[in-house]
């Protein structure tokens, strides 16, 4: 018996409230993603103040009612889209780091094209970051999400920037100090995108940051 029948019976033998229950788990996360992205939207073109559930309804396509019965407040629904939002370039960064070449010089170029990747810079995502980053300070919430993020990503090249250093012996380099400048540098060409996208230029932007490796670590970069 081939593998196919043997999976076609299983189905059939499977009780019908567990294929329900099943269904009904990968509806509810459909629904809620479709949402989540409405909400990105959303921010992305009026701000995260003047969102409405009603505005997020609408951008869906669904009723103001699906959007209380799955988050039940405004509040809600932002926690889970910065969620969201953070998870997805967790799981990009991460997969990115591990798909790199061996050494940290392959991988610290990796991640900094990552963060000028279409996927990632691109304006509608880069309004809703910075939407979020904005409300920091009063939304402990917020911030706490946000900082689990840069914790991680500071962390990595970091230590990164530390293996350079110690592989070429680089006596008047800061790895912390270095991280910190190509961090900056990163926010500084995602707010550039977001705020003049016409003059935008991902290859420009790329050569800025590769110009800065260069300067920093000589051995491992070349111009």
């Amino acid at each position: 018996m081939s593998i196919h029948s043997k999976y076609a019976i299983l189905i059939v033998l499977m009780p019908a409230t567990v294929l329900t229950k099943s269904r009904r788990t990968a509806s509810r996360e459909r629904r809620r993603q479709q949402l989540i992205d409405a909400t990105m939207k959303c921010i992305a073109r009026k701000g995260m103040g003047s969102t409405t559930l009603a505005d997020v309804a609408k951008e869906a396509g669904l009723s103001q009612g699906i959007v209380n019965l799955h988050f039940e407040s405004k509040d809600n629904l932002l926690k889970e889209t910065l969620r969201t939002l953070a998870n997805e370039y967790r799981d990009k960064f991460d997969r990115t780091l591990e798909r790199a070449g061996p050494g940290p010089a392959e991988k610290l170029v990796a991640l900094m094209e990552l963060d000028l990747r279409p996927s990632i810079c691109n304006r509608p995502k880069l309004a809703v970051w910075f939407a979020f980053w904005g409300e920091v300070k009063s939304r402990p919430t917020y911030q706490r999400m946000c900082d689990e993020r840069d914790r991680h990503y500071d962390s990595v090249v970091a230590g990164l920037c530390a293996e350079l250093v110690a592989q070429g012996a680089y006596k008047r380099v800061d790895p912390a100090a270095a991280a910190n400048a190509l961090t900056s540098m990163t926010n500084g060409l995602w707010l550039s995108c977001l705020i003049s996208p016409q003059a935008w230029d991902k290859n420009k932007a790329m050569a800025a940051v590769m110009t800065y490796l260069c300067s920093v670590f000589p051995k491992h970069f070349e111009q």
